[in-house]
C-alpha cells in the first residue's frame, strides 16, 4: 500500500541529503491510537542529543501528540507505523543550526508477524559497537548488506561487530530463545536501541513469561537456540525460518507475541 508523505522544508540542499546528517525514530499508531510513544519521543529526543544537534524547544511529546493526530490519525489512518526524520540545515556554526523535519506513515499492523524469514550470516563487512551505532541514523552498512540479501535470495543477513559476534541483522535486533531464556545481543555489541523490542521485553518480565539476558554471541550460537525471532522498528516482527542449513521452528514466540498485543487492547 502506497504510504503517506508529509515533507517539512525538505528541500534537496539539506544535510541529510548530502550528508546523512539526520536521525530517525518510528512511532507506532494502533487501532486508531498512538502506542509507546512515550519511549519513542524519548529514544528520538536521546539521539539527537548524541547526534548534537539544537533541538526545537517546540519538539514536546504534545507537539508530536497533535501532529500525528492531525497528520495521521485524522486522516484515517488507523494503524501505521510512522518514519520520522530530524535532519539539520546548514550553518556556520552546525551545533546552532536549524532542525528541519519529515515524516512518512506506513499503513499495516506492524505487530503483526511476518512471513518467516532465511538469514545467513554476512562476514565481509562488519557494524561498529559505538556510541552511535545503536541509534537510526545513515548507515552505509545496511545498504550493502541489504543489496547482498538479495543477490543471494535472503531475507535478512546477520551483521557482526569487529570482535565478529553478533550485532543485529539489517532491518532490527535479534531474540534468541533458549528454554526459557529470552538472550539479545548488548547493545554495547552494535544492537539498535528498540523502543518497540523493549517494551516486549520488558511486558515479557513484569509477566514473568521469560527470563530476559543480555548477551555476547559467537555467530555459531545461533544455533543452539530453538527459535529466533528478528524485531525492528521499522518493518515489525519477523520469525526467523532458517539460518544456513539449520531450520528453526516458531512455536513459543508467536504466543508471547499474542500476549503482548493483548497489554495495547483499547479499552472506553
Amino acid at each position: 500500500m502506497q504510504g503517506h508523505f508529509y515533507p517539512e522544508n525538505f528541500e534537496a540542499a539539506n544535510r541529510a541529503f548530502l550528508f546523512g546528517d539526520a536521525v530517525k525514530a518510528y512511532f507506532f499508531v494502533r487501532e486508531g491510537r498512538l502506542v509507546m510513544h512515550e519511549e519513542c519521543y524519548f529514544f528520538l529526543m536521546a539521539s539527537m542529543r548524541k547526534m548534537r544537534m539544537n533541538i526545537p524547544l517546540g519538539f514536546t511529546l504534545e507537539f508530536f501528540e497533535n501532529l500525528f493526530s492531525e497528520k495521521i490519525i485524522a486522516g484515517g489512518i488507523s494503524d501505521a507505523v510512522i518514519t520520522f526524520l530530524a535532519y539539520r540545515a546548514e550553518g556556520e556554526k552546525l551545533w546552532k543550526s536549524d532542525i528541519h523535519y519529515w515524516l512518512r506513515a506506513e499503513p499495516g499492523n506492524i505487530f503483526d508477524l511476518r512471513q518467516p524469514a532465511e538469514l545467513d550470516i554476512l562476514k565481509e563487512i562488519n557494524v561498529n559497537a559505538g556510541l552511535l551505532s545503536s541509534l537510526r541514523v545513515h548507515c552505509p552498512e545496511n545498504i550493502y548488506a541489504e543489496i547482498y540479501a538479495r543477490e543471494n535470495d535472503l531475507d535478512d543477513v546477520i551483521l557482526l561487530n569487529p570482535h565478529k559476534r553478533i550485532a543485529r541483522s539489517i532491518w532490527g535486533n535479534l531474540l534468541f530463545l533458549e528454554g526459557n531464556d529470552v538472550k539479545i545481543p548488548k547493545q554495547a555489541e552494535g544492537a539498535y536501541i528498540s523502543p518497540m523490542m523493549e517494551n516486549f521485553v520488558t511486558f515479557l518480565h513484569k509477566k514473568s513469561i521469560a527470563l530476559i539476558t543480555e548477551a555476547e554471541f559467537n555467530p555459531f550460537e545461533s544455533q543452539k537456540a530453538d527459535e529466533i525471532i528478528i524485531f525492528s522498528d521499522e518493518r515489525g516482527i519477523t520469525p526467523v525460518r532458517k539460518i544456513r542449513s539449520k531450520e528453526f521452528p516458531m512455536e513459543r514466540f508467536p504466543e508471547m507475541i499474542r500476549e503482548w498485543q493483548s497489554s495495547f487492547a483499547v479499552t472506553d
